[in-house]
């Protein structure tokens, strides 16, 4: 009896395993503030996060922000030198996830001694932490940071496999994902691109494992994706209990922002004028399409906000390049373009506070590369979207924010994938000025306030979340 009452004294904990890397850092942390900050919650959280090298700053200062009641542990570096250079990253973080599973142990062991451990949540690479989890008499939980398709897709992909003998992008016929618009096997995600990469194996791997989870948590809401999630909570055998948490963003607040030179720009813009442009912090073009795009913003006669990064291909663009180049980080935009649009377009180098641009009333719509993140961010902003997807599961997610929510439009490219200049002025303009762009405003209006009503006290994903909670604080 005494052994059970200090057992029930012990305060209910959550370990959280992210895959490595910001983009799925960032929604584990807003899920972890909204489990702790719940109406009688009383649920302490600690990070458990593989690295194959010394935490980033940008890690650091994201976990430093966190309340008390959420902890954080690195784990030992994994030594990945075995691994094949040009290895894909869903390869290396599996792999980092697989050898780093003995420190994994060592952690949820000395939780369970002090506390009582109810789940561990892992993201989409982490399944190989379950049997560790079960050790110790953990639920194990996964954590899903995309869409609801890409979670169907994920569980079908099993069947899928056995199913199609050729590469997806040959396949004659739609992919037909449960619950979703049929989609074209070319736009499937990157890693189910090469069936002999190891990423694909990797991948299948995990989505095997899938059904052993006790529930997987979707970072999306019934409004925004209604044909995947009735799929998805439709009870089947061997299908884990899904519970949409979502839409789960960071709205910026812990990043300070005091002077920057955006955001006092955008402050004498007029209220909706403004088409912010950002492809991620991760995504590039090349100079001819850079060129292109600079020249279809001039064209559009649109205000723009453009967070500008170099070339990928600068190397072989290096003759376009002045000698100045080092001295002006802008130097591969076309001549005379910054002077044009002076006034009217504004250039940040590199980074720019997102989720405050997302928010200011003079943001009128953005073209971006359709991160699940960012494609969050402006649905609780109400920001509608030219879709320009570049990789990962970028073209699935344009897909459906074109054909099926209809929230976007997508550019068309040329015979030689690229987006030519009068195609970004005619789009650009159709978003902010014509009739298409109406529907779109219309729509992404409709979205905002479904995702502030599933977020609010009697929400869904609110409901959702405190269903869960309330599981594991009864758990035995």
């Amino acid at each position: 009896m005494e052994v059970l009452q200090s057992a029930q004294s012990k305060a209910t904990h959550v370990a959280i395993l992210p895959s490595p890397g910001m983009g799925h850092l960032i929604p584990l942390v807003e899920f972890a503030k909204r489990l702790v900050h719940l109406k009688h919650s009383c649920i302490n959280v600690t990070f458990i996060l593989p690295t194959d090298g010394p935490p980033t700053k940008a890690q650091r200062s994201v976990l430093a922000s966190l309340p008390t009641s959420i902890n954080h542990v690195f784990l030992e570096p994994v030594d990945l030198d075995d691994v094949p250079g040009g290895s894909s990253i869903e390869t290396i973080i599996s792999i980092t996830v697989a050898r780093s599973l003995p420190s994994i142990r060592e952690v949820l062991k000395s939780l369970a001694e002090t506390n009582k451990l109810a789940a561990l949540v892992v993201d989409l690479f982490g399944s190989d932490a379950f049997d560790v989890a079960r050790e110790f008499n953990a639920l194990p939980y996964i954590f899903f940071p995309s869409t609801a398709m890409a979670l169907s897709l994920f569980l079908y992909l099993p069947k899928l496999d056995q199913m199609v003998s050729c590469e997806y992008r040959d396949h004659p016929e739609l992919v037909r994902i449960p619950g979703c618009i049929p989609i074209h096997g070319k736009d499937l995600l990157d890693p189910v691109q090469d069936r002999k990469n190891e990423a694909y194996k990797w991948l299948l791997h995990h989505t095997k494992r899938y059904p052993m989870a006790e529930g997987i948590l979707a970072n999306s809401f019934l409004e925004l994706e209604p044909g995947a999630i009735k799929f998805l909570q439709a009870e089947e055998p061997g299908k884990p209990t899904v519970y949409p948490v979502g839409p789960l963003v960071n709205m910026g607040s812990s990043v300070n922002v005091e002077g920057c030179e955006c955001l006092q720009w955008l402050d004498e813009q007029p209220h909706g004028s403004v088409l912010f442009v950002s492809f991620g912090s991760g995504g590039t073009l090349s100079y001819h399409q850079i060129t292109e795009l600079a020249l279809g913003l001039e064209r559009s006669e649109q205000r723009f906000l453009w967070v500008v990064r170099s070339p990928n291909d600068e190397d072989s663009s290096a003759t376009f390049f002045s000698a100045q180049s080092q001295k002006n980080p802008l130097d591969f935009l076309p001549k005379g373009f910054v002077e044009r649009t002076k006034g009217r377009g504004l250039l940040i180098p590199s980074w720019a506070p997102q989720a405050q641009v997302l928010s200011h009333g003079s943001t009128g719509g953005f073209l971006t590369h359709c991160g699940w993140n960012s494609i969050l961010e402006s649905v609780v902003n109400g920001i509608p979207l030219i879709a320009w997807p570049l990789y990962a599961e970028q073209k699935m997610n344009a897909v459906m924010l074109t054909k099926d929510i209809k929230v976007a439009l997508r550019p068309k490219h040329n015979e030689n994938g690229i987006v030519v200049r009068e195609e970004i002025a005619r789009i650009a303009k159709a978003l902010m000025e014509g009739e298409e762009g109406k529907g779109v405003r219309s729509r992404m209006k409709d979205l905002k306030g479904a995702a502030s009503k599933a977020l609010s006290e009697d929400g869904s994903s609110t409901k959702a979340l405190s269903e869960l909670a309330l599981k594991w604080k009864n758990k035995k």
